[in-house]
C-alpha cells in the first residue's frame, strides 16, 4: 500500500537549533521505571520507537543531580560516568536507526523525595510539596549562590549529555519543576529580582536556557518542555495571561530552539496524560492554539494522537509543526512507519487507560494493555512487528475470544500456528465488549478492533463465534493437536470479596435486587431507588456501574473496604476526575467498610477497625484483640457486586481430569491463558496470551522462560568508585 497523499505533510523534515529531524514525529520524554539502571531494556524499548520511524525520541525524565533524586520512582539520571556510559548506549540505539536522541533535563527542588542520595533540594521558597505532603519534603531557599549553583548542575547534566551522544537536551519547564516553581506564585513568594513581577519570576528561567545555549548550543538543540497551562487554581500560570506572556518574553531573548507546549502540573498530571475515560484525543489544543503565533521556533503538542488525520488537521490548522506523543508510541512504536506505509488499520491504537502511568505510579516498570511486547524488547528478544515462524505448524484449538484468547491466537497465526479460535458470544472480546460499553471506556474497544483486523489478514487464523459452549468431550474430539482455554473469569455472585473471603449472608444474584456487571449489562432490571455498589475491585468497573445507576435517576452509595474511593485510580491518575464525577452526580460512599449480609432492604456492614487496638489478653485462653459486634446498616433497594472476580476454571479442570484420554484423541497438550488462570487486568491477561504463544515450542509453555536481569554483578567495577570527587557546582557558571 502507498501512502495516503494527505499524510505526506507529516513526513516533511523539520529544522531547529542545529539539528533536523527526519519527520514530525516526536517520540515524547515519558517515565518508564527503565532509568539508567536498566540500560538494555530502556535502549531496546526506545531504540524499538526509532526503528518505528519517529523523528526524535526522548529519554525518560532524567535527574541532573542527587539533590533531585526521585526515589523511589525511577528516572534516568546523568550524575556521572556510569550514566554516561549507559545512556550512551540509548543514543547508540536511536541513532543507529535515523532518529535524534533527546534528554529531558530534571530537578524538581521542593518534589523530590531524594530517598536514596538523602541530600538537600533546593528551591525559590522554603516551602513544603503539595505533590507528597505526606513524605514531610520541603526545599531549601535558594540564594543567590544555590540559583548560580543549580544552573552549573543543569550546565553538567547538558554537557554529560552531549558526551553520551544526545541530540537534544530538554530542560523540563513542565511537572511543576524548577523553572515552574520560580515562574509560579504559589511556589514562588520572594520579594528580590527573581520574584514579585512576571519578568522577575522568568529570570530564572531565562538564565537557565541562556546558560544552557552558550555551554552546548552549538552541538545540541536546546528546547524546553513548557506547561503553558497549569490548569488548577487560581494561582496557575493561565495559557491565556502568563502562559502567552512568558513565551513572549523567552521568545525576545532567543535561547529556546524549540517548545514542547503542554498543560497540568505535578500535583494532577493526569490532566496532562489525560485517560480516555476523561479526556478525548487532543484534548489540550485549546490551551496550546495561538502559542505558534507567539514564537519564531517549531512547536511540539501532545494529545494521545492515534489518527493520522487528526494530526495533520493540527499541523494545518497552526496548532503545532509537531506531533509529540508518548503513550500512543507506547502502544505502537511503528505508529509512524504504519502511516507512511498506508497501513494506518494496522495502528495499534492507544487506548488511555493509563495502565503504562499506573505502572510507574506504582514504582514499577512500565508495560502496555495494547503492546505486550513493551518493555520485552531487550530482555525477551520480543520485537512488535516480528515473529519467528514455525516449520512444522501444529493446529491449536484456542476456546475464549476474549482479550487474552484473542492475543494467543493473533500471535500463534503470525508464527504459521493453524489457529481455531471459538467462543459462544456471537462477537469477540469477551467481557472486553461489554467493558467498551461502560460510561467512559468506548476506546477501550481498539483492544478487540486491533486484534479483528489483524487476525482477518491471516489466513491461518479460523475465527468461529456463536457456538455452544465447549464440553471436555467437545475439546477433546475437536481434532486440535494442542489447546489452550482462555475461558476468562465472571464477577461473584454471592459477594466474595477481599476483607472476609466468604459469601455474604442472603446475597446471591439470582435475587432480583441482587445484580453484577455482567447481568446489568445483559439488560438484567435494577429494581428500587437506593442503589448501593460494593466494590471490593478499586479500579473502574465500580464507579462505571455506579455513574450508570446515577445517570438512571438513582440514589447510588459506594461502600468500599479501602480508604478511598477507587483506590486504583489513583495509580492511573483518574481518582481525582472520579471524585468530581461523584460529587457533580450526588454519589455517595462509605470506605473502610465491608458487608455481613444483606435483608429486608437492609445492607449491613461493619467498621474494618471495630476491634480494640490494645492487644491483650481478655478470657482465659484467648490472647489477642477485644472484638465489637457492631453493625451499620443502610438502605439498600438493589445491591450491584463489584467485589472480586471468579476464574471460569471448569473446562480446564476438566480437561485435566480427562487426562488419559489425551494421547487417544490426538491432544498433546492442555494451556490456560489469562483469567481463567486468576482474575488480572487486561494488560496482564494481554501478555499471557502473548508470552504463551512466542514461547509455544519451550519445553513447558505454560511456565515462562527466564528474561534477562541487569544488575550489578558482585565484585565488578562501580560508578562512581567511593572517594571519587563530584564536579564542583557553587561558584561563579560553568560558561
Amino acid at each position: 500500500m502507498s501512502r495516503d497523499p494527505r499524510h505526506d505533510i507529516l513526513f516533511e523534515p523539520v529544522t531547529f537549533g542545529p539539528k533536523t529531524m527526519r519527520n514530525r514525529f516526536w517520540a515524547t520524554s515519558h517515565s518508564t521505571g527503565y532509568g539508567s539502571e536498566r540500560p538494555g531494556i530502556q535502549a531496546g524499548f526506545r531504540g524499538m520507537k526509532a526503528e518505528g520511524g519517529w523523528g526524535v525520541v526522548s529519554s525518560d525524565f532524567c535527574s541532573i543531580h542527587p539533590e533531585s533524586d526521585e526515589f523511589p520512582w525511577t528516572s534516568s539520571r546523568l550524575w556521572d560516568d556510569g550514566d554516561v556510559i549507559n545512556l550512551g548506549h540509548l543514543t547508540e540505539e536511536i541513532q543507529k536507526r535515523g532518529a535524534l536522541a533527546a534528554v529531558q533535563l530534571w530537578y524538581n527542588g521542593m518534589h523530590s523525595p531524594r530517598l536514596e542520595a538523602r541530600e538537600t533540594a533546593r528551591g525559590p521558597s522554603p516551602l513544603p510539596s503539595n505533590v507528597f505532603p505526606e513524605r514531610n519534603v520541603y526545599a531549601s531557599y535558594a540564594d543567590h549562590d544555590d540559583i548560580r549553583a543549580i544552573i552549573n548542575m543543569y550546565i553538567l547534566g547538558a554537557k554529560r549529555a552531549e558526551q553520551a551522544g544526545f541530540d537534544i537536551a530538554e530542560v523540563s519547564g513542565g511537572d511543576s519543576t524548577i523553572p515552574l516553581q520560580f515562574l509560579e506564585t504559589r511556589y514562588n513568594h520572594r520579594t528580590d529580582e527573581y520574584g514579585g513581577s512576571l519578568e522577575n519570576r522568568a529570570r530564572f528561567y531565562i538564565e537557565l536556557m541562556t546558560a544552557l545555549k552558550k555551554a552546548v548550543g552549538d552541538s545540541m538543540a536546546v528546547t524546553t518542555r513548557f506547561e503553558v497551562d497549569t490548569v488548577n487554581g487560581d494561582h496557575r500560570i493561565k495559557h491565556f495571561d502568563e502562559g502567552s506572556k512568558f513565551l513572549e518574553i523567552m521568545e525576545k531573548e532567543g535561547v529556546v530552539d524549540l517548545w514542547s507546549l503542554k498543560i497540568g502540573d505535578y500535583e494532577e498530571w493526569g490532566e496532562d496524560a489525560g485517560s480516555s475515560r476523561f479526556r478525548e484525543s487532543n484534548w489540550a489544543a485549546p490551551f496550546i492554539q495561538g502559542a505558534k503565533d507567539l514564537v519564531s521556533v517549531p512547536v511540539v503538542s501532545n494529545g494521545r494522537f492515534t489518527s493520522a488525520d487528526d494530526m495533520v488537521v493540527a499541523i494545518r490548522n497552526g496548532q503545532c509543526d509537531i506531533i509529540g506523543a508518548a503513550r500512543p508510541s507506547i502502544s505502537d512504536p511503528f505508529l509512524p512507519t504504519k502511516i507512511s506505509e498506508g497501513r494506518t488499520d494496522e495502528v495499534r491504537e492507544c487506548i488511555g487507560c493509563n495502565m503504562c502511568v499506573g505502572r510507574m505510579q506504582q514504582q514499577a516498570l512500565m508495560y502496555c494493555t495494547q503492546n505486550p511486547t513493551t518493555g520485552e524488547e531487550y530482555r525477551r528478544g520480543w520485537h512488535p512487528e516480528k515473529f519467528t515462524t514455525v516449520t512444522e505448524p501444529e493446529t491449536v484449538l484456542v476456546v475464549g475470544a476474549g482479550p487474552a484468547g484473542m492475543e494467543c491466537a493473533l500471535t500463534l497465526g503470525r508464527r504459521g500456528y493453524l489457529v481455531h479460535l471459538r467462543d459462544s458470544a456471537n462477537e469477540l472480546g469477551g467481557h472486553w465488549r461489554s467493558v467498551a460499553k461502560y460510561p467512559r471506556c468506548s476506546e477501550y474497544g481498539r483492544v478487540i478492533d486491533y486484534r479483528e483486523v489483524m487476525m482477518s489478514k491471516l489466513d491461518n487464523v479460523e475465527i468461529q463465534l456463536g457456538v455452544a459452549p465447549m464440553t471436555v468431550d467437545d475439546v477433546l474430539d475437536y481434532g486440535a493437536e494442542k489447546v489452550v482455554i482462555a475461558t476468562g473469569s465472571h464477577w461473584s455472585t454471592v459477594g466474595l470479596g477481599p476483607e472476609t473471603h466468604l459469601p455474604l449472608q442472603g446475597v446471591d444474584a439470582s435475587r432480583p435486587d441482587v445484580l453484577t456487571p455482567e447481568q446489568i449489562m445483559a439488560g438484567k432490571e435494577v429494581p428500587g431507588s437506593n442503589v448501593v455498589v460494593l466494590d471490593g475491585d478499586g479500579h473502574f468497573v465500580g464507579f462505571a456501574m455506579a455513574e450508570m445507576m446515577a445517570d438512571r435517576g438513582k440514589n447510588v452509595t459506594i461502600v468500599t473496604n479501602t480508604h478511598d474511593v477507587f483506590e486504583f485510580s489513583k495509580f492511573t491518575m483518574e481518582m481525582p476526575n472520579n471524585k468530581r464525577v461523584m460529587h457533580e452526580k450526588g454519589i455517595g460512599y462509605i470506605r473502610n467498610h465491608w458487608a455481613v449480609g444483606y435483608e429486608g432492604g437492609k445492607l449491613q456492614l461493619f467498621f474494618l477497625y471495630k476491634d480494640s487496638a490494645a492487644l491483650s489478653e481478655q478470657r482465659p485462653g484467648q490472647w489477642g484483640r477485644t472484638f465489637s459486634d457492631e453493625v451499620t446498616e443502610i438502605a439498600c433497594d438493589a445491591l450491584i457486586l463489584t467485589t472480586s472476580r471468579v476464574p471460569n476454571a471448569e473446562l480446564y479442570a476438566g480437561l485435566k481430569e480427562a487426562r488419559g484420554r489425551w494421547e487417544e484423541s490426538g491432544v498433546k497438550a492442555v494451556y490456560r491463558i489469562g483469567d481463567c488462570v486468576q482474575p488480572r487486568h487486561a494488560m496482564d491477561a494481554v501478555f499471557d496470551g502473548h508470552r504463551l504463544a512466542r514461547e509455544f515450542e519451550s519445553p513447558d509453555p505454560q511456565r515462562p522462560l527466564p528474561f534477562i536481569r541487569e544488575r550489578q554483578v558482585w565484585g565488578h567495577e562501580t560508578f562512581p568508585k567511593l572517594g571519587d570527587a563530584r564536579p564542583v557546582v557553587e561558584g561563579d557558571l560553568l560558561v
